[in-house]
């Protein structure tokens, strides 16, 4: 295979913006192991004056994730962010006007690998989203599992993501006078498997939870499909029944998070390596979807208030599919 390396005379943005996507890749990746690393090297050298007091505070703050968080503006207006999303670029795309009275959840499609046009659009303020959503604030649900980490914790908190927790989504509901959006990617950890480019396999069927909670705080269902999220990268194939699906879906019930082999570019050549492909991503927010608060919803009103949300998100997908390049004949396949 013959290699095809960056040409040298690159504009210092474009370089910028893949300095920013490799910082975020590697925070995904590694950051975690570094930070727990450090509190084990302060522990084992015994830096009392250091572990002990940010452990204890760690102990009182344990529950912050699931009360909103710590969102710093400071931290979520770094320079660095503009280039992430111009990497892409990264786009939102609104459909209808947001009462800010109500309070809202976004189901965000597809999962794709590493969720990027959520992190981009809900997580920095470079998205447009306080033009295109005024009297709004998302807060993007992530696994519990990334918050149990010291150090790395107080990191991601700062760009706004909490728990998906249930106790966690219902206290962004909970809000008095709306305002709040919980954004979730409904597929989850499940859905990253299938994760390809070109396929649009959403795991939606059995995922019910959300619908209860939209329920009982009478929040408004919003569909959103971020349209290119699964071009970014390559996984090694693992089809239904593979012995590495096999192995993959029996890690991610052991782990709580699935382990997608992914693959895309280089940082100097365009072969190989974890870079994402340079594709755009639009972030499509789809029509709102009134729910009445019902404090004790049967299982007869939650499931037709989630074919209701099926139906919208599919109406969502087929209405704008052709503006961004996917043939006529896709459709989505609901698992």
């Amino acid at each position: 295979m013959k290699v095809e390396f960056a040409p040298l005379n690159i504009p210092l943005a474009r370089r910028l913006q893949t300095a920013a996507v490799l910082q975020w890749v590697l925070s995904f990746l590694l950051l975690a192991q570094v930070c727990l690393g450090v509190i084990v090297f302060l522990i084992i050298y015994n830096y009392w004056f250091l572990y002990i007091p940010y452990l204890t505070w760690l102990y009182f703050d344990w529950q912050t994730p699931e009360q909103g968080g710590r969102r710093s503006d400071w931290v979520r207006s770094w320079t660095i962010w503009r280039y992430f999303k111009d990497y892409f670029p990264i786009h939102l795309i609104k459909t209808w006007d947001l009462n800010p009275s109500h309070n809202y959840i976004f189901g965000f499609h597809p999962h794709g690998v590493l969720v990027a046009g959520a992190f981009g659009n809900f997580c920095t303020n470079y998205s447009n989203f306080k033009e295109l959503f005024p009297g709004l604030t998302a807060y993007l649900h992530v696994l519990p599992f990334w918050f149990r980490c010291p150090l790395f914790r107080e990191y991601l908190m700062s760009s706004g993501p909490v728990s998906v927790s249930r106790r966690s989504v219902c206290h962004v509901l909970s809000k008095e006078g709306g305002g709040n959006i919980s954004v979730i990617v409904l597929g989850g950890a499940e859905e990253s498997l299938d994760a390809h480019p070109g396929k649009f396999t959403l795991f939606i069927r059995q995922r019910k939870g959300f619908v209860k909670i939209a329920l009982t705080h009478g929040a408004y269902l919003v569909p959103v499909f971020s349209f290119g999220e699964n071009e970014l990268f390559k996984q090694v194939s693992n089809p239904e029944g593979s012995w590495l699906r096999t192995v993959q879906e029996k890690l991610q019930k052991i782990m709580g998070f699935a382990l997608p082999l992914f693959h895309a570019r280089g940082i100097f050549q365009y072969n190989f390596g974890l870079m994402p492909y340079r594709k755009p991503i639009h972030t499509v927010v789809g029509r709102p979807i009134p729910v009445h608060q019902t404090l004790h919803p049967t299982p007869e009103q939650v499931e037709e208030l989630h074919q209701t949300y099926m139906e919208e998100l599919r109406k969502l997908f087929e209405e704008h599919k052709g503006k961004y390049g996917i043939p006529e004949n896709e459709t989505l396949i609901f698992r």
